[in-house]
């Protein structure tokens, strides 16, 4: 077997000129100044038969469009096969508009997403791309995973269903033993700063990257980060305030869960076979109520709010009313647009939605576009060891794929759901399908 070769980089998509910073509803943030650069980390993989391209951003969003641009100008540069290109954001709500969501047209506040900064991103990560291939060298590699318990909760119910493992990949130059890169998933939402930042920032990601590279990997180390299946995974229960020192607490959290686990018992190996697989699906639409319903739906739950904003004396149970008072907002502008039959072309720009598979090794990492459920990650799990589910990648659903309690029980995420709750089980039935077939 050919050993494997590996190449990393990271290239700066920092806007030079403020922006509408993109994530909370009708909030205006506009960008004041940098904390730290938002980044475009790239992680590149062959053993000399094929080869996977990882690539991870800090924006909130990435489109089925500029993926399609991406993985078109790499694969012309480089010759990487554009199926076997990932292409994901990590979810960070202090960055530009980079999608036009169809319901920011109900927030007054959102403006259109900013061609020359799109252009400016897509020329970036191609840059990227094309530096980690350049950069690769014999290599080796090994997973751990970590456990970032305290790092967030179920954002409707500490108690319910979570996800605190980090599979990390740590990356070895086999020359000369110094790491290259490391490349996670954390299964939690980038929501630490919440709306009073007005400052470009990945948000608690930068600290575990920082951390990481201080710690153990060299300051000028790629570190790859992916978001998981957070869709309803949040912070929110345990954060003890929205600052940039909270943050550094939580990534520092992440951070020292996996590099606790290279203890010399951890082995790298250099003769790893890496492969990709590829699939699209058409999921299947949700059906929009009635806009009498929606209307009283939208007084139920703003009314839920005013009451507990007065009342409660908890900010969580406060904040959990009020997005599923913007949720229930969006459901009625939704409907009212699905009554008139313009949603085609919302519809048209995500679908069909991808499943994408890259192998390293025995490890797979699925990559599903969308703000997932976390409850899709874990029995994705109890059908095979060794897996990872990437969210927010290769394009966007609109919104969220959701559990069917969630779309019965209204929350938020559900209200600006483009899908019924069935397409998040018909993603997971493809996969298995699709991973049984490698």
């Amino acid at each position: 077997m050919t050993e494997l070769k590996a190449g990393a980089a990271t290239v700066k998509i920092t806007p030079q000129e403020s922006h509408f910073l993109f994530g909370y509803p009708f909030v205006e943030r506009m960008s004041t100044g940098t904390h730290d650069d938002l980044l475009s980390s790239a992680l590149y993989l062959t053993d000399g038969k094929n080869q996977v391209l990882f690539i991870s951003n800090d924006v909130i969003y990435v489109s089925k469009a500029s993926t399609a641009r991406i993985r078109k100008s790499i694969s012309e540069k480089t010759g990487i096969q554009a199926s076997n290109i990932l292409v994901a954001a990590t979810h960070t709500h202090s960055a530009p508009v980079t999608v036009d969501l169809v319901i920011s047209a109900n927030d007054p506040i959102v403006p259109k997403v900013d061609r020359n900064y799109l252009k400016f991103m897509e020329e970036s990560t191609v840059k990227a791309a094309c530096q980690a291939v350049e950069n690769a060298t014999l290599a080796e590699i090994a997973v751990v995973v970590g456990d970032a318990t305290g790092v967030g909760t179920n954002r409707h119910n500490p108690e319910w269903a979570k996800d605190t493992d980090v599979p990390a990949v740590f990356v070895k130059n086999k020359y000369n033993d110094e790491f290259i890169s490391c490349m996670l998933i954390c299964n939690m939402h980038p929501t630490i700063l919440h709306e009073n930042s007005t400052l470009y920032s990945s948000d608690f990601p930068h600290f575990v990257r920082k951390t990481l590279q201080e710690v153990v990997l060299g300051n000028d180390r790629p570190v790859i980060y992916f978001t998981g299946t957070a869709g309803n995974q949040s912070p929110r229960h345990v954060t003890k305030s929205n600052t940039f020192e909270e943050a550094k607490r939580i990534g520092q959290i992440v951070a020292d869960s996996i590099s606790s686990k290279l203890t010399e018992t951890v082995t790298f190996s250099s003769h790893i076979p890496v492969s990709a697989a590829q699939k699209f699906v058409d999921l299947p639409k949700r059906a929009f109520p009635s806009i009498e319903w929606a209307v009283e739906h939208r007084d139920k739950t703003k009314k839920r709010f005013e009451e507990l904003k007065k009342n409660s004396e908890i900010p969580q149970e406060v904040r959990t009313a009020e997005v599923n008072w913007f949720g229930s907002e969006e459901l009625l502008y939704l409907s009212k647009l699905a009554q008139d039959n313009k949603l085609g072309k919302a519809y048209q720009s995500s679908l069909p939605a991808e499943i994408q598979i890259i192998k390293v090794g025995e490890w797979k990492f699925v990559a599903w576009p969308g703000e997932v459920f976390v409850e899709y990650g874990i029995e994705l799990k109890n059908h095979a060891k060794e897996i990872a589910l990437i969210t927010y990648a290769n394009g966007e659903l609109q919104g969220y794929l959701v559990t069917q309690e969630a779309q019965d029980g209204g929350y938020y995420e559900a209200g600006n759901s483009f899908f019924d709750y069935k397409a998040g089980k018909l993603m997971l039935a493809e996969t298995i399908k699709e991973l049984k077939s490698m």
